[in-house]
């Protein structure tokens, strides 16, 4: 097996697990033990960097609590792979920064902040005018659209319920299923901060869910999305709470 498919395979089977704790069925993620017991290690950690910010969802959404050895994890994980603070890739770089953010928010120390530096003069995902390409971006970005985060990439959200509508019908209508599930995500979180919006996010996530489907990473967004639509607009849900 190649290194990308063991990367791969590993990343679904880590979704799973996350999505399993999300939902209440699987016990918390332990990902001390996920790296402990998997049969490539190096192919783990390379998961737990997939994922970034999303294997926090349970302890955001669900109330978990982050243990020491779990936050550890994350740690070797950006030592294996260091992010990147390349221009050409400010998707990637807001990215592991969130991942950053929220690891030094649930573990208490402020320090872990720094294992992903910020972007350089973040402006956001850049103008909506060519809502095709934008929505596209935010799509890439979708990991940042949970609890505890927010910045330009979410100013720029709140603005452009419209585009991320007209993204979420544009990658339907390709059968661009992928696609489609991160802008639901999007428009998801949006609904729980009480934006209006053009198109009924319950509905789209739904579609989605019938004809595209879903593996494992796109499960878990659909996951983290419909608990924002379980919620009334404007709150923040009672178990999520933050140390």
């Amino acid at each position: 097996m190649s290194s990308h498919s063991a990367f791969a395979e590993a990343a679904d089977a880590l979704a799973d697990r996350v999505l399993g704790a999300l939902g209440g069925t699987g016990g918390a993620v332990q990902l001390a033990r996920y790296v402990d017991d998997a049969p490539d290690t190096l192919a783990a950690l390379a998961a737990v960097r997939v994922l970034g910010a999303d294997v926090f969802s349970p302890h955001l959404l669900a109330g978990h609590t982050l243990p020491a050895q779990d936050a550890a994890v994350v740690v070797k994980a950006f030592d294996a792979f260091p992010p990147s603070d390349a221009p050409e890739e400010a998707a990637v770089v807001r990215r592991d920064h969130a991942t950053a953010v929220l690891l030094a928010r649930l573990s208490g120390d402020d320090t872990l902040s720094t294992v992903a530096p910020a972007p350089a003069e973040d402006a956001g995902p850049g103008p909506a005018e060519d809502w095709s390409g934008w929505s596209v971006r935010m799509a890439q970005l979708a990991p940042l659209a949970t609890l505890g985060l927010d910045g330009p990439v979410h100013d720029a959200a709140r603005r452009g319920a419209l585009p991320l509508s007209r993204g979420v019908s544009r990658s339907i209508l390709r059968r661009d299923f992928p696609t489609a599930v991160r802008l639901v995500r999007w428009l998801a979180w949006l609904h729980h901060e009480g934006v209006e919006l053009p198109i009924d996010p319950e509905v789209a996530a739904e579609h989605v869910w019938l004809v595209g489907g879903a593996g494992p990473r796109a499960a878990l967004d659909l996951a983290i999305a419909r608990h924002f639509l379980g919620q009334r607009p404007g709150t923040v849900p009672k178990e999520a709470a933050h140390p």
